[in-house]
């Protein structure tokens, strides 16, 4: 499977709330296929550079490219089918089998009136097979471990369809082996072709498991390039 990632660009962002700048002038460029990790100090503005890049939060300066074109032109459901989001963890309310949650990456593609469609239970079901997840077809979400469930929400994000998955800390709270588990999965993503961009907090897995890594601090670009040269005592 050979996918097109997503390329971004990111130039003179500033998101201020009230007269406090949380983020500062981030000059940023993602290839498309490109993994990257932004690394840095909680508070550094590593989760708020997700929330405008997704989309969430409209900066207040500068501006967002997806594939040369400007964020703020490509319309919602657009942006939705383009970049898959995959949060930390999720505690369900309610029992959902594991297909149900992965299917409900399908939901900007839903016919709103008919539901999903067979390219949509097609594309849930090669979600679950590509993550590597077909043992837990049929299980309740909430019985499954924090590893599992990450998976799960992987595939979730998969299934969705979209050239960027942006994940947000998606090793906390998980063992060793689900750590370097769902790190693999990404890397064989980007092998594919997707582009995966990804905050991380364990830093000796980030220099393993990502070729480039950004690191933020107080809403600054302090570092940007290769683990060796950004994870260093300075």
């Amino acid at each position: 499977m050979n996918e097109r990632g997503l390329a971004v660009d990111i130039a003179d962002l500033t998101l201020r709330y009230g007269r406090t700048d949380v983020l500062s002038d981030i000059d940023l460029r993602i290839e498309a296929g490109e993994r990257l990790g932004l690394v840095g100090p909680n508070g550094a503005g590593k989760s708020s550079l997700l929330r405008c890049l997704t989309g969430l939060v409209e900066p207040t300066e500068g501006r967002i490219q997806l594939d040369g074109t400007p964020m703020a032109e490509v319309e919602r459901a657009a942006v939705a089918k383009a970049i898959s989001v995959v949060p930390s963890q999720v505690d369900l309310p309610f029992s959902m089998r594991v297909e149900e949650v992965v299917r409900l990456g399908r939901i900007p593609h839903e016919n709103p009136f008919t539901g999903a469609s067979e390219e949509d239970l097609e594309a849930t079901d090669a979600a679950i097979t590509r993550v590597g997840i077909d043992k837990l077809r049929g299980r309740d979400v909430r019985e499954l471990s924090m590893g599992e469930r990450q998976l799960v929400l992987v595939a979730m994000a998969v299934a969705q369809g979209g050239r960027l998955i942006v994940l947000d800390e998606p090793t906390v709270h998980l063992d060793l082996h689900h750590q370097v588990e769902v790190l693999s999965l990404l890397t064989r993503l980007t092998a594919d072709g997707l582009t995966v961009l990804a905050v991380l907090h364990d830093l000796p897995l980030a220099a393993h498991f990502f070729p480039r890594l950004v690191l933020l601090d107080e809403g600054r670009v302090v570092a940007d390039g290769a683990p060796t040269s950004v994870l260093t005592p300075e």
